[in-house]
């Protein structure tokens, strides 16, 4: 049978350095963005203590799905928000790259289709969790529809009410389903990210990343931090907790997303399944068949 969750005391060191307490009060301004609140403090020590937890992160993984193969329901969904520039796609590229591809599952949620708005906000994100022993990524996610839907009133105010005890009853349900949820707040300042922006402006090559309501979405900066800020308070649980990582610096946060899954699959600790067939007799047709 699947272990239970340890206890909080049991957590390791990213995950209580970066966790937000259940309904706790958050603000973002005076959150620092460069922080490196736990774990390496300069680039060069981040970058080769990142490069360490590849192997072991392939191993645990591994262990993950061949357990499901036993029957053992279990799989993480990491999820990933943040502003624009905050390194969503920069966290699947160095940090998930660990892992084989074939066992992830990767979403990215933009607006809506025709399709998705007939039904409820929830339903779209349903159809894309992972499978027994897959790990899920979801780069933006439900929480858009308590985000934008709030900053840019897609909906009345009494309905984004509604959804974040919808959220939080959702993701209950899939921690109660076996997922193991990993909500990262990608948190960048907001110097930093019109730095970011000007680079992929200032390079012919990173065009193709650069989108003109990038801007638009910047001039709303201080009411998308306030709508984080709810999010965070509102829907960071003891099933599901947010987790706020301090992303400025790109080897910090690859880092510390890596340590966070790390501790979450140990947590887990997935075995191998043992066989369902006579070992010694196998080996021994085998030798016989030459």
């Amino acid at each position: 049978m699947p272990k239970k969750h340890k206890q909080r005391a049991q957590l390791g060191p990213v995950r209580d350095a970066l966790r937000i307490p259940p309904a706790s009060h958050v603000s973002l301004a005076v959150r620092a963005a460069d922080a490196t609140p736990v774990g390496p403090q300069d680039k060069a020590a981040g970058v080769a203590a990142a490069a360490l937890l590849g192997e072991r992160l392939g191993v645990l993984q591994e262990r993950l799905y061949a357990s499901s193969t036993a029957g053992d329901p279990r799989r993480v969904l990491l999820v990933l928000q943040g502003m624009d520039t905050s390194g969503k796609g920069g966290t699947v590229k160095h940090v998930i790259g660990q892992f084989n591809p074939s066992g992830c599952r990767i979403r990215a949620f933009k607006a809506p289709t025709e399709e998705e708005r007939a039904h409820s906000f929830l339903w779209r994100v349903a159809k894309a969790l992972p499978a027994a022993g897959e790990i899920g990524i979801f780069d933006r996610s439900h929480y858009e529809d308590v985000l934008i839907g709030r900053v840019r009133e897609l909906a009345p105010p009494e309905e984004i009410e509604r959804r974040y005890d919808q959220i939080n009853n959702f993701e209950k349900s899939l921690t109660d389903s076996g997922i193991t949820l990993v909500k990262v707040f990608l948190h960048i300042s907001y110097e930093q990210q019109k730095r970011r922006l000007l680079e992929r402006l200032d390079n012919p090559e990173k065009y193709w990343k650069f989108n003109p309501g990038d801007i638009d979405e910047r001039a709303l900066w201080p009411a998308y931090q306030q709508a984080y800020e709810i999010a965070l308070r509102r829907c960071s649980t003891d099933a599901a907790p947010w987790y706020l990582v301090p992303s400025d610096r790109k080897w910090y946060r690859n880092w510390a997303i890596s340590n966070l899954l790390l501790e979450h699959l140990e947590a887990l600790d997935p075995q191998y399944p043992t066989a369902a067939f006579d070992v010694a007799q196998c080996r021994h047709r085998l030798l016989e068949v030459g």
